[in-house]
């Protein structure tokens, strides 16, 4: 029989040899990024110094994203899953350590062992058990790996989510400002085509103009009616979509300045592309939840081979259970041995689904990262297009406003018919909103 120092000295052999972990280390993959982008643009500034909200010079949009990065409750959702996983870590850990339980029992009768016993028999016992699965093949450590790396993925997913979140807020409130302005404009086109309307009425009544150019102004002056109750839908409902994004029941917004006072940044600092693999969190979070899932191929290759356990107990156990002084201490120490033998090849399939899984999280974060070189590129062109689409859409505007007073004048004079007028009304209508639209998306 071995003594208690080789039962100890034995443990501390297995402790030793218990460094081989299976499976593949985490190496992060490859990318190359595209040697530049479509357009120039400056060096950028590193994303933790950088709230863009605030290149755009509102006070207002500022308070807007403070209040949805407190309240919002997507934000808080990842932030009680990245508590989740800070929880996870240390319930995945505790299993590389052991586990010390109190363990104790009674019992009277004449069954004991499997068999009828003529008299009666007591005992009772009482005592702290140590149970602990050596860690031979690093199954518990991958795991834990993985645990580590779901928790810093979780914690770049909360940067996602405020990133996107902002970014929303930011598009959603210049959509609403967008649409203040769309309210503005068709208010003003109605009043200018009432005037006209009062001034063709008076003009049909003298029998100086046909009914048919009385109809076209009637016409004209409810397409601008039409558009404003339009309009007002539009807004409100952009106000409550804000609203939920801010955390809050659907309410009014308070807005800064107008649309067309808004001043735009004088730079994009979008960085070289190769930024782009360390400053945006969705690629950093794809990258973690890729090793966190490469670390589960170990986990699967360790369950195919034997656990090792062992158990220790040590307590006080008594024959007299009326008695309450114990008969002496007790204690006991043992090992055992589990492992699959033939299960049809179940444990095989377990590292083959935890391998495709793998594979499954790679094409993930390549797709990420190829997503995210797109939209820089995207957004930059953008940027730059829709520069040059505002100003020649200005350069239209001050065009249409100048035809149509002059087509007002000329009708006025007899030297063309309304259908002139008509013509310009409606060309004028369709630019102002059209140079709205464009403004809120370069905002955006």
């Amino acid at each position: 029989m071995w003594s208690t120092g080789a039962v100890f000295g034995a443990l501390l052999v297995l402790v030793a040899f218990s460094g081989c972990t299976l499976g593949p280390d985490f190496v992060p993959p490859d990318m190359t990024p595209p040697a530049s982008y479509r357009t120039d643009i400056m060096p950028g500034t590193s994303a933790d110094d950088l709230q863009w909200w605030e290149l755009f010079d509102d006070p207002v949009l500022y308070d807007l994203v403070t209040t949805a990065l407190e309240n919002n409750k997507d934000v808080k959702i990842a932030v009680s899953r990245m508590a989740e996983a800070r929880a996870a870590l240390g319930f995945t850990r505790a299993d590389q350590f052991p586990a010390l339980d109190i363990q104790g029992g009674a019992q009277r009768g004449t069954f004991q062992g499997g068999a009828r016993s003529e008299d009666t028999n007591y005992y009772a016992y009482i005592g702290p058990v140590l149970n602990w699965e050596i860690d031979f093949w690093g199954k518990f450590r991958r795991a834990t790996e993985s645990a580590r790396a779901d928790l810093l993925a979780s914690e770049y997913g909360i940067r996602t989510v405020q990133l996107a979140l902002v970014a929303d807020v930011a598009s959603t409130y210049y959509q609403l400002l967008d649409f203040y302005q769309r309210v503005g404009i068709s208010k003003a086109t109605l009043k200018s085509r009432l005037e006209s309307l009062r001034i063709v009425a008076l003009r049909f009544e003298w029998g100086t103009v046909p009914e048919i150019d009385l109809n076209q102004a009637q016409i004209q002056k409810e397409i601008a009616a039409e558009a404003i109750p339009f309009y007002e839908r539009q807004l409100a409902q952009t106000e409550n979509a804000l609203s939920v994004l801010l955390g809050r029941n659907p309410e009014a917004i308070l807005t800064g300045e107008n649309l067309k006072n808004q001043s735009l940044p004088p730079e994009i600092p979008a960085g070289i592309p190769s930024e782009v693999l360390t400053r945006r969190p969705d690629v950093a979070q794809a990258m973690f939840l890729l090793h966190a899932q490469t670390a589960q191929i170990g986990v699967a290759q360790a369950l195919r081979l034997p656990a090792i356990n062992l158990t220790g107990l040590a307590g006080v156990a008594t024959s007299e259970i009326s008695n309450i002084e114990s008969d002496g201490g007790v204690w006991s120490v043992g090992g055992s041995l589990l492992g699959p033998i033939f299960d049809y090849n179940k444990s095989l399939r377990r590292v083959e689904i935890e391998e495709e899984r793998t594979q499954q999280a790679l094409y993930g974060y390549e797709k990420t990262v190829l997503t995210a070189f797109r939209e820089v590129d995207d957004a930059l062109v953008e940027i730059e297009t829709l520069k040059r689409q505002t100003l020649a859409i200005q350069r239209r505007l001050k065009a249409a406003t100048n035809a149509n007073f002059l087509s007002k004048e000329r009708y006025d004079k007899g030297v063309t018919s309304y259908l002139e007028v008509l013509d310009t009304e409606r060309t004028l209508f369709n630019v102002e909103l059209e140079n709205s639209d464009l403004r809120q998306q370069l905002y955006t």
